[in-house]
């Protein structure tokens, strides 16, 4: 069995969900919010299982679940680097019964790498908390000859490649970009939907390069055919302490300094006591012992924001990302 899919299958366990309600402490709903839910509550994730964004989904589903008392299901709709996903959320009711778990990118980045959208991010969404998606790993190989992320560019500048992504406008798309302009190398770009499927071609060789999680890499790599050789964000990553940084190895580009996150949104104009109950009920599962062991497995060690930081992080942070995405000038359509 693939180690990508073991937190998963732990994070779905029904048998935990009377321990995590009886565990936390009650969080009253706003008197205007009382009828919320009305019925079961479904939330969109634009990638298939397996990977850390439907992690995040699936243990918020649960103690969403165990709090309000109503079903609530993940929806798996990859493609399009989630603007599937995406869409369908701008075109739910503003109720609080759908939501979604998605990437940075695929709400800011996608602005500027696709001309027509089928939605406007500050029109349609209103971010609820924003889930740390820690720094991400880069791993190649093992027939290519490099040790480290100087190493890596030498040889990329001799010869094409291929760098696998999990979506467009995701980290690793971005990266090879940079790579290839202001490095020289000559990186070709495959789009998965997914992290898994896009280990599985590394492993076998017929991508050369990829990033991601450090939890899925760290599976492919534990068997010898990846080989670990650089990591993205303002630190290493807990999970693989030993593989230095980008900015460690020389690289003083702020695209592979930044730290991502994964919004958990729902529709624009949704109430404002069911956007805080959302907020408050994601901030105390983020405290009980089955989210510090998500944490740990991928190497994660912050946990999510309250309502009114991810607000201002949606607003300040979101240019940077925007910016870099303009200067690479990459464009999808």
């Amino acid at each position: 069995m693939d180690r990508i899919d073991l937190p998963r299958r732990r994070l779905l366990g029904a048998s935990t969900l009377a321990p995590i309600a009886a565990a936390w402490p009650s969080v009253a709903a706003p008197q205007s919010a009382t009828a919320w839910p009305s019925r079961p509550i479904r939330i969109l994730v634009g990638f298939v299982p397996g990977g850390l964004t439907d992690a995040f989904a699936r243990m918020f589903a649960e103690q969403l679940a165990a709090r309000v008392g109503q079903p609530v299901t993940v929806e798996n709709r990859p493609g399009a680097g989630a603007l599937i996903a995406l869409e369908a959320l701008a075109k739910s009711p503003a109720d609080g019964h759908t939501l979604a778990v998605t990437t940075h990118g695929s709400v800011w980045q996608n602005r500027v790498l696709f001309r027509r959208m089928p939605f406007d991010a500050e029109r349609d969404f209103a971010p609820v908390t924003l889930f740390p998606a820690g720094g991400l790993v880069m791993g190649v190989h093992a027939s290519v000859p490099a040790r480290n992320a100087a190493e890596f560019v030498a040889w990329a500048r001799t010869q094409p490649a291929t760098m696998g992504s999990f979506a467009p406008a995701s980290v690793p798309h971005m990266v090879a970009e940079l790579l290839n302009r202001g490095h020289g190398t000559r990186l070709g770009v495959v789009h998965y939907k997914g992290e898994a499927p896009m280990w599985v071609d590394v492993a076998s060789g017929q991508v050369q390069v990829a990033i991601g999680t450090p939890l899925s890499l760290s599976g492919v790599a534990s068997r010898g055919t990846v080989r670990t050789i650089a990591a993205t964000g303002r630190a290493r990553a807990p999970r693989l302490p030993e593989v230095p940084t980008f900015a460690e190895q020389g690289f003083p580009e702020r695209l592979l300094a930044l730290d991502g996150w994964l919004p958990l949104l729902a529709p624009a104009g949704t109430p404002e006591p069911i956007l805080e109950r959302l907020a408050a009920i994601a901030l105390e599962g983020a405290a009980t012992p089955r989210a510090a062991q998500l944490r740990e497995t991928f190497g994660i060690p912050d946990g999510p924001v309250p309502l009114a930081e991810a607000r201002q992080r949606w607003k300040d942070e979101a240019p940077a990302w925007i910016e870099v995405a303009r200067s690479l000038g990459i464009t999808l359509d």
